[in-house]
């Protein structure tokens, strides 16, 4: 039997087609489709097995049951760490209605109860389109009302659309990065393997394709995490089709758009993957050592919304006309306010949506530091760094840029209290407002001028890099590859296609005043190298684990100084416990020691918690990590050259097996005196 709510057809047009919506339910399937997309879920699966732009397939020809499917949710979040998705187990249901604006939309709500046999543990999807739109618009929610008080990690949640075939021919990462799709593509299917050797997870060398447009454009190498992301900027990611595969020769996107990052966690610096022939949107995991929440009794988190969009282009325009003109498209719906009466309509549909009535505004002015650029203000949890801002479940987060001259304002925040916290390009450490930051719903919340006074522990003598979170304008940063033709930055590559040894045979010997981050401070400092599929075999030297900075001094510049003290910030810190955060191995907190002229200062033990995978998974901006040493000014000398010494564990084993993993990626250094 077949079920149909309604199906209307109004006066308001888009393009040359009525405006229509209909929604049909029946035993097998629900269908949502207006005057130009169609959405077709299958109950079994929970997967959408039709998604059609205009009455063109988007989702290519199936090869396996996970293929060829999409928009659907997948999470891990029980103490199997089951990969569960909304199938046969869960309830399928069907809603529709009209918003205040007069159109008519339909809605798909899946719900898992009981999921993965645990007793209070739910995990949810919600799907709306309306008529006009050719967005899918997504809510995700997890809740667990159990009796257990921790049950497990929350290691991701995330939504993707799974075509497969040759219809899709470019992926587009950010606005800056897109790239030829490879032929075919191995992050799709076991069955799209083709000539392809396996040198690390999701990660493939393809050189053997000599016609293969990757290779030809991009690299030898394949890995889904060469189309990661900041999330600090990002608001559109996406598959293209560039019309050679495609009816009439059309271009054609299909887009993840996020309007809004409020319910996610990890604050600005999150980082994770974007698109690899998938097109994802990962609203939680722990890819690149993201802080992940903890499931406990009473958790209930929804994410949303994001958008699903596709578009379509004339033919006959080159791939850079047509996909940045498609990207464009999609990009101007990356915006708080887009569709906000709609959520606004809808929220007594989506559980823990929370709408127009419950946020505010806030505003204020800083008083910036000489030499700030490029600055942030972010409203997270009180009482955590924002990167960890996932401890307190019920979270929300917000940023936005600082104007070069002090203003900012931040829209739609849920009501409640905040931390504020600020970093700039080119300035040490963050700035954390000493009083918490309250919003009132439906009010506009002004704090009063902030001034920001950098931090110092004196006279700077030196620094290498800049400040800015990340570990980009070192060697293999983000230099543009210049071995093809689409001179990607280097650091998007897979890590062993820059080989340490070679690039510095005699290790890093940095000189101040003479050498340059950009050719002589590796992007990566490892313990050990090796394990890639160019130098299989480890190389464990000093040569590799420790780095040396040497630098001059007067006597006056240390005259009558008595402290010194050497900061150090982490782009990333990758002990043993990788992205996993498990604290019982011998390398989970990675020791890191310095010496300034034989001189041996404390060891710094990086929290395993804060470990994770950002060197060996093409991350440059990873969870930041700083420590600062102090030490007498008499160890340094006006009369030599002074050494500071920068060690990792040299060979570093643990059950008679070498650890190849442990890095750090350095931020920026700093030596003052005082």
């Amino acid at each position: 039997m077949i079920f149909t709510r309604w199906a209307l057809a109004a006066l308001a047009f888009v393009g040359s087609a009525a405006a229509t919506l209909t929604a049909t339910e029946t035993t097998t399937t629900i269908t949502l489709q207006n005057e130009r997309m169609k959405f077709v879920l299958t109950k079994s699966t929970g997967y959408m097995t039709t998604v059609t732009l205009d009455s063109v397939n988007l989702l290519g020809t199936s090869v396996s049951s996970s293929t060829a499917v999409g928009p659907y949710v997948d999470a891990m979040f029980t103490p199997d760490q089951t990969l569960l998705t909304l199938g046969s187990a869960a309830n399928h249901t069907m809603i529709t209605g009209t918003d205040s604006q007069g159109v008519k939309w339909g809605g798909m709500v899946l719900s898992l109860p009981n999921a993965d046999g645990v007793s209070g543990a739910t995990l949810q999807q919600y799907w709306f389109l309306r008529e006009g739109e050719t967005s899918l618009h997504g809510f995700s929610r997890i809740a667990y009302s159990g009796s257990v008080s921790n049950l497990a990690t929350l290691t991701q949640i995330r939504t993707l659309f799974r075509p497969h075939g040759t219809f899709w021919t470019h992926m587009s990462a950010s606005e800056d990065f897109y790239a030829p799709e490879p032929t075919p593509d191995p992050a799709v299917a076991a069955a799209d393997l083709g000539t392809a050797t396996l040198v690390q997870d999701t990660t493939w060398y393809l050189g053997a394709r000599s016609a293969d447009p990757w290779v030809t454009q991009v690299s030898d190498y394949f890995t889904k995490y060469s189309m990661t992301d900041t999330y600090r900027d990002h608001d559109v990611h996406g598959l293209y089709a560039d019309g050679t595969q495609t009816p009439s020769n059309v271009t054609l996107g299909a887009w993840m758009i996020y309007n809004t990052k409020d319910t996610f966690y990890g604050g600005p610096t999150y980082s994770d993957l974007t698109v690899d022939g998938l097109l994802y949107n990962i609203m939680m995991s722990n890819h690149h050592g993201n802080t992940c929440p903890n499931i406990t009794s009473g958790f209930d988190r929804t994410w949303g919304p994001s958008i699903y969009y596709f578009n379509k282009g004339a033919a006959g325009q080159s791939v850079s006309t047509g996909l940045n003109a498609l990207r464009k498209d999609a990009a101007q719906y990356a915006t708080t306010t887009y569709n906000a009466q709609f959520y606004d309509d809808i929220a007594s549909y989506v559980s823990g949506y929370v709408p127009t009535s419950g946020r505010g505004n806030w505003s204020t002015t800083i008083k910036l530091p000489t030499g700030a650029s490029n600055t942030i203000a972010i409203l997270s949890a009180p009482g955590y760094d924002f990167q960890d801002n996932a401890y307190d479940t019920k979270a929300y987060q917000y940023w936005a840029n600082v104007s070069s001259t002090g203003a900012v304002e931040i829209d739609r925040v849920k009501a409640g209290t905040y931390r504020l916290t600020c970093y700039a390009s080119g300035i040490f450490g963050d700035f954390v407002y000493a009083k918490n930051i309250t919003i009132t719903a439906g009010k506009k919340t002004t704090t009063p001028t902030i001034t920001w006074t950098a931090e110092s522990a004196g006279t700077e003598l030196w620094r290498i890099g800049t400040p800015d979170k990340s570990a980009g304008e070192f060697k293999h940063g983000y230099a543009r590859d210049t071995t093809r033709s689409d001179n990607i930055p280097e650091y998007r590559l897979y890590w062993g296609a820059h080989d340490f040894v070679s690039d510095f045979p005699n290790g890093v010997s940095y000189t101040i005043g003479t050498s340059t981050p950009a050719n002589d401070f590796n992007y990566v400092h490892w313990s050990v190298f090796g394990g890639s599929y160019t130098r299989p075999s480890l190389v464990s030297t000093t040569a590799v684990s420790n780095w040396t900075v040497n630098f001059d001094l007067t006597a006056a510049q240390i005259q009558s100084m008595t402290t010194a003290t050497l900061t150090i910030q982490f782009a990333a810190v990758s002990g043993e416990s990788g992205n996993e955060d498990v604290g019982t191995r011998k390398y989970s907190s990675l020791p890191y020691n310095v010496a300034i002229n034989g001189y041996q200062l404390d060891t710094f033990k990086a929290p395993y918690w804060h470990s994770s995978s950002c060197a060996i998974r093409s991350g440059i901006i990873c969870f930041g990590v700083r420590n600062k040493w102090t030490f007498p000014v008499s160890k340094l000398s006006s009369s030599a050259t002074n050494k500071l010494v920068l060690s990792m564990p040299n060979n570093p084993t643990e059950g008679g097996v070498t650890i190849s993993s442990l890095s750090v990626m350095y931020d920026a250094l700093r030596l003052e005196v005082a």
